[in-house]
């Protein structure tokens, strides 16, 4: 039995700590033994969504296979988050130092470094807040853009959805690649994403524009990715002429919407390889005829 202890930080994020409680959750339904315990420094936590939560204030007996998880909060700064005393923070250490890990979703990789976690060591942290880390805990190596990363039983995640991530790969790691299948399967959880994959994939990097009819074009694309796609039926489709289309959606994302396309096949076709696809089924699963496309495109990016 692996017990896993979540210390809850006021203002925490509810998927902070249910994305990741929901995978253990579920490996233990699927046989894998494990339970879950929740501790904070007061027994009423309000959470940053509004629903207040109960948790306990005694820390439970811990052993070297057990784990803990600092779920994220939300503060202006991370500076600002001094509701995690000397206490708590002095058990995530003791624990490390017994042998046990300990983990961290989004803003709770401060409270690591504020436990001597961090230094020397990699990690990461949500894309908003990564510059700020660094500057917090200088002794840190923080990666950018990534989902999550481990270093000496030290695991720290990206923000909110990442938090499954990073469990998953805990399952996994434990019980193997299969059993994490099983809970994300379990889950409807589309993908077991590996931690060196970007916070923001393409989707989210092309989106932050304000023209609708660039979106719906996108939208349109998103879905049918791996299909051929003619600029005339996108055209069509949007209501716009094929030269009106290239010339709003180039203005908006910085990409013709062919590059865009590409720009998600090569994406969902390196994911596909970095779980085991060799690169000539990955090419053919995203829409490309063989690899010698893809091998060209990954060469320019």
């Amino acid at each position: 039995m692996t017990r896993v202890v979540f210390l809850l930080v006021p203002q925490l994020h509810l998927l902070d700590l249910a994305g990741p409680a929901q995978v253990f959750s579920t490996a233990d339904d699927l046989g894998h033994g494990y339970r879950l315990d929740y501790v904070a420094e007061q027994e009423d936590v309000p959470t940053a969504q509004g629903l207040t939560l109960r948790a306990g204030t005694r820390w439970p007996r811990l052993h070297a296979r057990d784990l803990v998880v600092v779920p994220g909060w939300r503060s202006d700064t991370l500076r600002t988050n001094g509701e995690l005393g000397t206490a708590s923070l002095e058990r995530l250490a003791a624990h490390h130092a017994a042998g046990g890990t300990v983990a961290s979703v989004c803003s709770g990789a401060d409270a690591l470094g504020r436990a001597g976690l961090l230094d020397g060591r990699r990690c990461t942290t949500h894309h908003d807040i990564q510059e700020e880390l660094a500057r917090r805990h200088p002794a840190a190596r923080v990666v950018h853009d990534v989902l999550f990363v481990e270093d000496d039983r030290v695991l720290t995640s990206a923000g909110i959805a990442s938090g499954i991530d990073l469990a998953l790969h805990l399952v996994a790691s434990r019980h193997g690649p299969y059993a994490a299948s099983q809970v994300a399967r379990s889950m409807v959880v589309q993908a077991r994403r590996n931690g060196d994959e970007q916070q923001a994939g393409v989707m989210l990097r092309h989106r932050a524009h304000l023209v609708d009819a660039v979106h719906r074009a996108q939208d349109l694309i998103d879905s049918r990715f791996t299909s051929r796609l003619s600029l005339a039926s996108l055209a069509a489709e949007t209501g716009m002429s094929e030269r009106t289309l290239t010339r709003r959606f180039t203005g908006a994302t910085g990409l013709t919407p062919l590059r865009y396309q590409q720009g998600l096949r090569v994406e969902r076709a390196e994911h596909l390889i970095a779980h085991g696809a060799t690169a000539e089924s990955a090419a053919r699963e995203v829409g490309f005829q063989d690899a010698r496309m893809l091998r060209r495109l990954r060469a320019r990016s």
